[in-house]
């Protein structure tokens, strides 16, 4: 039987580094004053209400327009300590871009995104002195597990208002789904890493990595030892398909896709399929499909169960996918994965139809032959440590406040582990922040002022 045509090194070497080179470039300076002259600073901003974490855009912008970069940056990072990721890979089309009223007056918005991106990649790249000093010690001592945008967002806040705080991170490096689960071409040059450098710079934050909740470190142990404890776990579990095949030679997840691609050296050395399927229709999807294109994938395609207006990916991340050669099939189920060999050949899916906000079989079918089938449907709340058992849960996640307050007693949890949210990263930082001085209240500080207390607890 033929083997899967399944490979590494399918383009020229040089090819790879146009592939992987930042997919969105940054505005020149003569850009960004540009664009920074068309805000028109509106009171009340539109766009600030619509940013999860608050950050007074008007504001920023108006400090780019006068060439104070370094204004403009600690506007954006006391309001959000990962405003340079964010600006890149926050969707901003559907938040403050699609709020601006520029929309209404010319269809086009002020690229607050860029902008973003402009003040705090100065600010980065030359930090000079400190934006921000911590507040007096408090003696007291804060875990937060996971050193996601969730868990080092709180880390960072708890750390300014004078807490010892001590994160413990499962992987090799911190960071979560910033170094792990973005797509490479939205954050080159190991940006992630710079950007917690930075963070952690503040002081007061120990980082623990390698170690896991549930072997090296438990809950238990951790609410005995320290005075408060914030869950920032993420998702670490993937969906089933529930069929047979699933683990054949071919067949993967993206979210591991991505992961490998991420801390690969050399891009030209991962294989990848001649012939991809991608099964979802969220950004994991667009993200493994495109960087199989980028691969030198020849034939990708993106299977989703209903129609494209309903796919959790954006309409410009899905412009991106078929601007990028990926094809997108819509209202089609995965049945079965043919395998030879124990490898994948083909995928056969099942045409629906939508009766009564149910999914139906038409009682059509189709094939698509593939060397390579990857699940982008989903990921699921992992229970791994004993405690973890008894907390509340809703819909599969940590239920909490909206001080993200958990069930437990001195546990916080915030970002994607946590019931009701969008799973953006924007939004697992405002949900750190809001821990942060819920925990900070919690412990009975008093201290003359509150530093940094402006934050949207409703959010949560």
């Amino acid at each position: 039987m033929p083997l899967p045509d399944i490979k590494p090194h399918r383009l020229p070497d040089c090819q790879y580094t146009d592939n992987f080179s930042d997919a969105h470039p940054p505005l020149t300076p003569v850009q960004a004053l540009i664009e920074a002259e068309r805000c028109y600073y509106c009171f009340d901003a539109p766009c600030v209400a619509a940013c999860p974490t608050g950050i007074d855009i008007p504001s920023f912008i108006r400090r780019i327009n006068e060439d104070n970069l370094r204004g403009a940056a600690r506007a954006i990072l006391e309001a959000n300590v990962f405003g340079g990721m964010c600006a890149r890979v926050c969707p901003t089309e559907v938040l403050c871009e699609q709020a601006c009223v520029r929309n209404t007056l010319e269809d086009k918005p002020v690229e607050i995104g860029l902008l973003q991106r402009h003040a705090t990649d100065h600010h980065f790249n030359a930090p000079g002195a400190p934006l921000f000093t911590r507040a007096a010690a408090t003696g007291r001592r804060i875990a937060v597990v996971g050193a996601g945008p969730a868990g080092l967002a709180c880390a960072h806040r708890a750390a300014l208002l004078g807490h010892e705080v001590t994160v413990f991170e499962a992987r090799p490096k911190p960071g979560g789904l910033n170094e792990y689960g973005l797509a490479t071409y939205k954050t080159t040059g190991n940006f992630a890493q710079q950007e917690i450098a930075w963070l952690l710079s503040i002081g007061g934050i120990e980082l623990r990595c390698n170690q896991a909740l549930g072997e090296q470190v438990l809950l238990a142990d951790l609410s005995a030892q320290f005075d408060a404890v914030f869950l920032g776990l993420g998702l670490g579990g993937v969906n089933a398909l529930g069929l047979a095949g699933e683990f054949a030679t071919g067949a993967g997840n993206a979210v591991e896709f991505i992961a490998g691609l991420r801390q690969a050296g050399d891009y030209a050395a991962v294989p990848v399929g001649r012939r991809v399927v991608v099964i979802g229709g969220g950004m994991t999807a667009v993200d493994a499909a495109v960087q199989s294109r980028k691969l030198g994938a020849q034939e990708v395609t993106i299977v989703y169960r209903r129609d494209q207006q309903r796919m959790p990916a954006s309409r410009y991340e899905q412009d991106w996918a078929r601007l990028n050669g990926v094809t997108i099939r819509e209202w089609s189920v995965l049945k079965a994965l043919d395998t030879s060999a124990g490898h994948v050949e083909s995928a056969t899916f099942a045409s629906v139809h939508e009766v009564g906000g149910r999914l139906e079989a038409t009682g059509k079918h189709w094939s698509l032959d593939t060397d390579t089938v990857l699940k982008a449907i989903g990921q699921t709340l992992v229970l791994a440590d004993p405690q973890l058992a008894t907390l509340a849960l809703q819909g599969g996640r940590i239920r909490v406040d909206a001080h993200g307050r958990t069930s437990l007693p001195k546990v916080w949890a915030g970002g994607d582990c946590t019931y009701g949210g969008r799973d953006l990263t924007v939004e697992a930082v405002e949900h750190g922040k809001i821990a942060a001085h819920s925990i900070d209240r919690a412990l009975g500080i008093v201290r003359a002022g509150a530093p940094f207390e402006r934050v949207r607890r409703a959010a949560a």
